[in-house]
Formats: structure tokens, sequence, C-alpha cells
């Protein structure tokens, strides 16, 4: 049997800790137009893309993740724990924003995952999560022909492990008692079966179909 610990950092590796450009900028678009600002925990932080991006709009990073990846900046607070079955290294209500880009989908409780966001953020702090669109039109195409969302492909298991949709995303928000939730895309999306994406100006019109990934924000 592969040790518990050996088999997170293998499966945490497998993802090589980058986020596409685009879900970051996506991201922080939803913070500024928010005035978010203050501590921000990036869970999952990987090799610190995140941070990169809104390092301009907060005054600390606290990075969590199973393991440390070359690359991540100096600045940032990191931290290391298990995303699936540990409670985070943070106290309750000690940060301004909790965001997790590109996570969730790599955890087997998705629901135990973002209360545990909701637990860090202060009152009136914003929670912010990623993950791959499977309504997308790539994603469902794909579920037509491969019987699989596009982004679960046995290619990406086991660090892909949980798909959630939408109104998946929607419950979630709820349970967890989130203030002024929203769903947004990031606007981008390859076109299927090429390399090419869709220009922006014609995934602006249809943002839920021509998007690979979605995004959910929501106040506590």
């Amino acid at each position: 049997m592969i040790p518990v610990a050996t088999e997170v950092e293998r499966r945490a590796r497998q993802s090589l800790g980058r986020s596409d450009d685009w879900i970051c900028k996506a991201v922080a678009r939803l913070l500024v137009d928010r005035h978010a600002g203050g501590i921000l925990a990036d869970v999952g932080c990987g090799s610190g893309d995140l941070w990169r991006t809104v390092s301009g709009v907060f005054t600390r990073a606290i990075g969590i993740d199973a393991v440390r990846y070359d690359g991540l900046p100096d600045g940032i607070d990191f931290r290391v724990a298990d995303l699936d079955s540990a409670r985070l290294p943070l106290d309750d209500g000690s940060v301004d924003v909790a965001a997790a880009v590109e996570v969730i989908e790599h955890l087997e409780n998705p629901r135990a995952f973002v209360r545990e966001l909701v637990r860090i953020v202060r009152p009136g702090g914003w929670i912010v999560v990623t993950t791959p669109n499977q309504i997308s039109a790539l994603s469902l195409l794909t579920l037509v022909v491969k019987g699989r969302f596009s982004a679960f492909q046995d290619a990406a298991y086991p660090a892909h492990r949980t798909a959630l949709l939408e109104v998946d995303l929607h419950r979630i928000a709820s349970e967890c008692h989130l203030r002024e939730r929203a769903i947004e895309f990031t606007r981008r999306g390859r076109v299927p079966l090429t390399r090419w994406h869709y220009p922006e100006a014609l995934a602006r019109l249809s943002p839920r179909r021509l998007s690979d990934n979605v995004l959910l924000i929501g106040r506590r």
C-alpha cells in the first residue's frame, strides 16, 4: 500500500502547481470589482500564480498546499496541509479572502472544503472558487462522445476527482450561507477538436457554453 502522505503528494504534483493566466485574471477581476483587500488565503496555492496576479490588491498572502512547489514567491507565508482531510492551518475569521483556484475538483469532499474556506474568512470577507466548466460546449461534446467530461479523462485521474456542475456550486454556496453569491465564467474556451480558443468577443455572447472554467464568489 502507498503511504497516504506519498499518495497525496503524488496527486498534488500531477497538476504541476500551475493555474492558467486567464483564470487568475478572472479571479482578480471579481475581487477588484468588490473592493476586496487585506489578507489573502490562497488555498491550493501551487506555485503562486494567483498571487503574482493579485499581489497589488492585498497586503499579505498565506499559501496553503499539500506540497511546496518550485517557484513559489518568497513573500508568501506558506503552510502545508492535506486539503482533503485536514483542518486548514488558520484560525477562524483570520483572513479577508479565501481563494481556491482549480483546487476543488482535486478533492474528495468539496462541501467540507468550502466550509473550511468559510470558517477562515472574517464576516464580510469573500470566498472564491474556480473549477472546470462541465457544461461548456467542449465538455458536453466530450461527455457525449467519450462518456465523461473533458477535464476528467483518464489522463487527469487521480488528480481530477470530483466534477462539479454550476448547480452544485450554487447549492454548496447556499448551504454555507454565503451572501451576494455570483457565478461567473472566464470567457476563454477551447474550440472542440482544435487547439484554438474562441475569440473573447464571441465567448462574451455565450460565456456559459464557451468558457472552459467557472467561478463562484460569495460573501461570508
